[in-house]
């Protein structure tokens, strides 16, 4: 996972503009998350499901608006193996998830944290903190 300006998928290739940074605002504009998924051979042909949400510092999922909802994206990845891909080699999958801006609060450390098959074994994190509003 990278944090990222903005990311886009095409001809199965993962595009990223701006990548690999760990602090923005104070206000959050636009940005992304670019993921490059490994399937392995064996777990082609099944859905895996996902989950990625925004948690702050302590694990604790950020909610916006009322009655308070949190920030994630939800869904599912499978993929099949081609003809001619050598037995036993992972499948790449690439995926770019564009966010629009979000009135999170500034001065923190948030993290985006993606859990696969709702396994507590597959889970993948990246942090980020919002620079503290500049004060008159």
């Amino acid at each position: 996972m990278l944090l990222a300006d903005s990311a886009q998928v095409a001809d199965q290739k993962l595009y990223v503009m701006g990548g690999g940074w760990s602090f923005i605002g104070p206000e959050v504009g636009p940005f992304a998350l670019a993921l490059l998924a490994q399937i392995e051979w064996w777990e082609s042909d099944i859905a895996h499901n996902f989950r990625l949400e925004l948690q702050d510092e302590d694990a604790r999922p950020v909610l916006l608006g009322e009655p308070g909802q949190p920030i994630a994206v939800e869904g599912a990845i499978e993929v099949s193996r081609p003809p001619g891909h050598p037995e036993g080699t992972a499948l790449h999958v690439p995926l770019a998830i564009n966010f629009s801006p979000m009135p999170i609060p500034p001065g923190q450390r948030y993290v985006w944290a993606l859990t696969v098959d709702s396994s507590p074994d597959r889970v993948w994190r990246v942090a980020f903190n919002v620079r503290a509003a500049a004060e008159n």
